[in-house]
């Protein structure tokens, strides 16, 4: 298992796992007071409300930002409905639960977002690693 992080305020609490992370950046875009990729710790969970804080980490095309609120034991929440966004220049993003299934037959379960890739270039294929970034993929 990857790296997991979780940043709490006392009311809510977002979880990043950097093994999903695709860096498109989203979260820095639309909180940069909160999400500083070069400081340590990188969120700064104290900069924003609670709801500005959800409303971002549901904007997370990856699914390695997540967030509840604290002394819910169904931790954490997926309030999305199912939908699909093209992203520029990078991943086409499954918003909701998905099952793949992999050529080789076998099938896993996704839930809440699932970021495949557009580019080829993905180590992790079908899901995206962020290679689009490095490759020049434009679409």
């Amino acid at each position: 298992m990857g790296k997991i992080k979780e940043y709490s305020n006392g009311e809510v609490t977002v979880v990043w796992e950097a093994e999903k992370c695709v860096h498109s950046g989203i979260c820095v875009k639309g909180l940069p007071n909160v999400f500083q990729p070069d400081n340590r710790p990188w969120i700064k969970i104290e900069a924003a409300t609670n709801d500005q804080l959800v409303k971002q980490v549901k904007a997370c095309p990856s699914g390695a930002l997540t967030s509840y609120m604290n002394g819910d034991k169904d931790k954490p929440k997926t309030n999305f409905e199912t939908r699909i966004e093209v992203m520029e220049n990078g991943p086409l993003v499954f918003y909701g639960d998905v099952k793949v299934k992999h050529k080789d037959g076998s099938e896993e379960s996704k839930q809440k977002t699932t970021a495949f890739c557009r580019c080829g270039a993905s180590s992790n294929k079908p899901y995206c690693d962020g290679a689009h970034t490095n490759s020049g993929f434009k679409g």
